[in-house]
C-alpha cells in the first residue's frame, strides 16, 4: 500500500505562510546557500501530488510561473472551481480523505500532501509520515501549520537531520 506523506516547511513558531500568505522568508542562516535541504531524495519517492487551490495558485502565479515544477508527477488539486486544464494536472472536487483512501489501493511511490494547511487538516487522518523542514525563523503571526484546537496525533521521530539551520524532523504514527 502507498504512504501518504507530509513534507512541508514551516518556522519555528509553526507557521507555514506571514500574514500575507507569502513564504519569501523560507531558507536557512545563508541566504546564499545552493543545497535543497533534502528534497530531491524526497522527491524521488512521490509519483503523486495532493494540494489545495490556494497552493495551486501560488505556485503558478508568485512561486514558479515559468516553469512547471511538477513534470512528471500527476497532480491533484482540490478545489471547488473551474481552472484551465494542464496537463498531468487533475482538478477535484471531494473529500480529499476519500480520495487518499482511493489512491493508496493504486500501484505507485509515494504521495506527498503538498499543503496548505487546511488540506493538511482535512488530510490528519491519512497522513502516514510528516516531514517536517523547520526554518530559523520567528515569524511571530501568520498561517499555523496545525490551528488550534486540533486533535493529538501520536508520533515517532524517525530521522533527524540539519541542513544551514534548517532542521528536518520525520515522525511517523505511533
Amino acid at each position: 500500500m502507498r504512504k501518504v506523506v507530509l513534507y512541508i516547511s514551516l518556522s519555528l513558531d509553526g507557521y507555514i505562510a506571514d500574514p500575507n500568505g507569502g513564504v519569501d522568508w523560507l531558507g536557512g542562516e545563508d541566504r546564499n546557500y545552493t543545497g535543497d535541504y533534502g528534497y530531491g531524495e524526497f522527491i524521488r519517492t512521490v509519483d503523486t501530488v495532493l494540494m489545495g487551490a490556494r497552493t495551486y495558485r501560488q505556485v503558478t502565479e508568485e512561486l514558479s510561473p515559468d516553469a512547471w515544477p511538477y513534470r512528471g508527477l500527476t497532480v491533484y488539486v482540490l478545489t471547488h472551481r473551474p481552472w484551465a486544464t494542464r496537463k498531468g494536472v487533475r482538478f477535484v472536487d471531494g473529500s480529499p480523505s476519500k480520495l487518499l483512501q482511493r489512491l493508496r489501493q493504486e500501484a505507485g511511490g509515494d504521495i506527498w500532501v503538498c499543503g496548505g494547511a487546511d488540506l493538511v487538516r482535512q488530510c490528519m487522518g491519512e497522513i502516514d509520515e510528516f516531514h517536517l523542514s523547520i526554518m530559523p525563523i520567528l515569524l511571530g503571526e501568520g498561517t499555523p501549520l496545525f490551528p488550534s484546537g486540533s486533535p493529538p496525533v501520536s508520533l515517532r521521530l524517525t530521522a533527524l537531520r540539519q541542513e544551514n539551520g534548517m532542521v528536518e524532523c520525520v515522525y511517523r504514527r505511533r
